[in-house]
Order: C-alpha cells, then structure tokens, then sequence
C-alpha cells in the first residue's frame, strides 16, 4: 500500500478519534453518555440504525455471500428492512409513548418494569453476552480487512491494532458521538461503494461480457436460494429489531415517537435494495478476479483457494490506484467502526445500568457513574478483542450473537409488551431455555430438520416455557413493577 494511501487511511482514524476526544470532555453525565440527552433528529439516529446493524460485519459478509452465491445473498438483508418496518409499526409506539420508561437506558429496565429485578438482571447478562460477541465480529471484518489490504500485515496484528483504535474511540465518545459519527461514516461508506469500488472492480474484470462469460447463471439471479435460508435469516435478524439494545439506545435518544419512525422507515430502505444489492455485487465483481487468477501474484490460484469473505479485500488491494485505495479502506473501516462502538456502548450500558446497578446496595454520584461506565466499556472491548482471536469467520460469529439473545429475550419481552401475561417466574425460566436451546443446538451441529436455524427451536423452546409456567402458575403474573 502506498505512502499516500496510508496517510488517507491514518487521517481518518485520527479524525475519528478526534471526534471521541470532543465528546469526551463534552459528556455531562450518563444521559448524555447512553442516550445522548434524548433530543436526536430522525436522520441522524437513521442512518446511525442502519450503519449500527449493517457495518463492517455485514459489509464483509455480504461480500462473502456474493462471492459464494452472487445477488441472491441479498436477501438476507431483505429481512433487515421487514424487520425495521415492523418494529417501527409495532414497536416503537408501545415503548415512546409508555410515560413510564422515559428515563429508561436499556432494554433489561423494560424486564425490570413487567417482570422484576431478578429478570432484568438476566436479560442484561444475556444482551452482554450478545453484545460482547458481536463486538468481537466487527473487529475480526476490521482485521481480515486490513489483513487482506496491507501485504506484510498478519491477521493477529491487524486484530490487535482494529481493537485498540475501536476501543479506545468509544470508551471516549459515548452514544452521542457514536450516533454523529456514524452518520459521517455511513455517507462515507456508501460514497466509497458507489463511486469507488463498484466502478473501478466492474471495469477491472473487464465489464459485463466478460463477468457474464466467466460466472455460471445462477449467480445473477435472484431466486438461487432456498426456502429455508431465507426462513433462517428471517427468525435470526427479523427478531433482533425488537431485543436489540443497539436499537433501544436510539428509540430513547429520540426526540418523539414520529422522528424514531421516521429514522426506522430510513434504515430500513438503505439496507435494502441499496446497501444489500451494493454488498453482494461486489462479492460477486471477488468472484469472477478470483476465477480470472487475478491473485495469483498472492499465491491463489483460483476461486476455491481463496476465502469467501477475503474475496473483495484482495480484490480492492489488487485495482484500487493510489490514493483511491486509501479512501475506499476508511470507508469500509468506517463501517466497522460504526457497528463495534454501537456494540460495546450497548454491552457497557447492560453491565452498568442492568446488572451493577441492581446488585449495589449503594447509589454513587452522576460523576461517579460515568467514569464507571467508560472503565467498563474499556474492559468489554479488550474482552471482545480476546475472543476474536478464536473466531474465522465474521458472518458465523455475528450471527451466533444474534441468536443468542433472540432466543433468550424476544418471547417474554413480546409478551410484556403486546399481551396481559407478565408472569416473572415464567419469564425467567424462558429466557433460560430459549437461550441454553439454541447454544446448545449450535456448538454441538445437532442436525435438525430441513437445516432449520437452531435459533427458530430456542424460540419454541422459549415459548413453551413461558405459556406452561404462566399457565400452571397463574397467581405469580405481575402487572407493573417498578425497576
């Protein structure tokens, strides 16, 4: 990579950093901290949303995708805007417009209002846990991606170095520059696709003709995929609109119920067609490189030497200019970044809010709060970094996280929320189940029926805990409890 590509890329990762350092001195307690101050227009908590759920993760995945399957790996993505769209139907009016969560923080306090303090305590373990992990997705895409640019850049170093700027930028910021920032960042990725990458890799393979007579059929149609990987994507990523507290955070940094909306029907339309239909068509511009030998200088011989998800960062190294490479290396770091300070502010704000708060007998001060919370955010990005290293692939782990806590959070938090049933008993003992299901299916590679999502069984698993305690128990259902 050239001088002058490196000095790019270094003038936005400090830039960035900048940004944290701003708000860092800026921040005047943990309202501003977690929800940044509950006055935040549409277009920025929207393009937040979809920077947050989409990200380097995502952008590396569906390069991956694209590069296995071609433009039919944008579906999965579809079910991000079915998902945006519901939650901002169903969703967002119930939780706005309660008087009674609006100095909320997190989504485990909602628990705590229907269920308990006992519930809420393991909601906020389960949505860490979450969180933690898919922390850690977006600094492995961080690192396959600078390992797969930088020639003498290993993927460990590169782990380590993504970690540290990630970390350190969010243990600064807070949510409030996590949001403008991303903001920045999204109009910077999507200017890097469109008007970079896109162009430069459809003319370097050589243009249509060329792309159409190297890849079979099937990879420039829509209908390559099966009924039951778009069942799976849509019981993993739908649900997670409604558990996500990435997602929560910005519903409570809204102004009012319509710019949260709004900012959803945003989010939603930029996840699909565009980002979605962008991602996979440069995994697939990967793909013909690859079969042209276009990495061979790199030891490739072909498509099936080389990964998936490193397909579209050896295609940028390969034809980006000087100067171009620089710039389309901070767009898609500004991705990764967009989606792992988001993360860790969320895993921060479910240790802190939910869990030391409800087991400290003791108030401390507003001051004291914020240094705590910044000292934690600290310690789940190192441990985030930790478990990347024990992870291959971005898209794998990034979906484990979210079936992890969709199995665990979405029934009794459904059933709070758009039903009487509020049985905390019933509610724990579900998040338990549903969880422990779904883990347990996916460590062990149960084989299940027409390869079904283990997660689509923890929900099952979950549902009927729930209504059989509420039903055995009736006397036990609460109907307000405060936090």
């Amino acid at each position: 990579m050239h001088f002058f590509d490196i000095a790019i890329f270094l003038a936005y990762m400090l830039g960035m950093l900048g940004i944290g350092f701003y708000f860092l001195r800026k921040n005047s307690g943990t309202e501003d901290y977690y929800v940044g101050g509950r006055q935040m227009g549409s277009w920025h908590i929207g393009l937040s949303v979809v920077a947050t759920d989409v990200g380097g993760g995502f952008s590396i995945g569906l390069g991956g995708l694209g590069f296995m399957m071609g433009l039919s790996g944008s579906w999965m993505l579809f079910t991000g805007l079915l998902g945006a769209w519901l939650a901002a139907v169903l969703l967002i009016p119930r939780v706005r417009e309660n008087p009674a969560f609006k100095n909320f923080f997190t989504l485990p306090q909602l628990y705590g209002h229907f269920f308990g303090r006992r519930v809420a305590v393991l909601a906020g373990i389960i949505s860490a846990i979450g969180y933690t992990g898919f922390t850690s997705s977006q600094l492995l895409a961080g690192a396959k991606l600078a390992s797969g640019t930088f020639a003498q850049l290993e993927l460990m170093p590169a782990l380590l170095i993504m970690g540290v700027l990630a970390v350190v930028y969010t243990v600064m910021g807070g949510i409030k520059a996590v949001i403008y920032t991303d903001t920045v960042q999204w109009i910077i990725l999507m200017a890097g696709l469109l008007f970079i990458g896109l162009p430069v890799c459809y003319t370097a393979v050589g243009g249509w003709e060329t792309i159409r007579a190297t890849l079979p059929p099937h990879f420039f149609s829509l209908g390559n995929i099966s009924w039951v990987q778009i069942l799976n994507w849509g019981i993993t990523i739908i649900p997670i609109w409604f558990v996500g507290m990435t997602l929560y955070q910005r519903i409570f940094a809204c102004r009012d119920t319509k710019t949260a909306r709004r900012a959803w029907y945003i989010a939603g339309l930029f996840e699909w067609p565009i980002m979605a239909l962008l991602g996979v068509s440069l995994g697939l511009l990967s793909r013909v490189a690859a079969e042209q030998g276009m990495f061979a200088y790199m030891g490739y011989a072909g498509a099936a030497d080389v990964d998936a998800e490193s397909g579209l960062p050896l295609l940028l190294r390969t034809v980006l200019p000087v100067g171009l490479m620089g710039l389309m290396m901070s767009a898609y770091f500004s991705a990764i970044l967009s989606t792992a300070d988001s993360c860790l502010m969320a895993a921060s704000g479910n240790v802190v809010t939910d869990l030391i708060s409800n087991l400290r007998s003791r108030v401390l001060s507003e001051d004291k709060v914020l240094r705590l919370s910044q000292w934690v955010t600290l310690g789940i990005g190192l441990l985030a970094l930790v478990l990347a290293t024990f992870m291959e692939n971005v898209l794998s782990l990034m979906l484990y996280s979210y079936a992890f806590m969709v199995s665990g959070l979405l029934v009794p938090l459904m059933a709070a929320l758009f039903f009487s049933s509020r049985h905390a008993r019933a509610a724990f003992w579900s998040m338990l189940a549903g969880g422990s299901v779904t883990v347990t299916l996916s460590l062990l590679a149960v084989p299940l029926p027409y390869a079904l999502d283990a997660n689509l069984f923890g929900i099952i698993a979950s549902l009927i805990t729930y209504c059989s305690i509420s039903t055995l128990s009736p006397q036990k259902t609460l109907t307000k409890q405060p936090v």
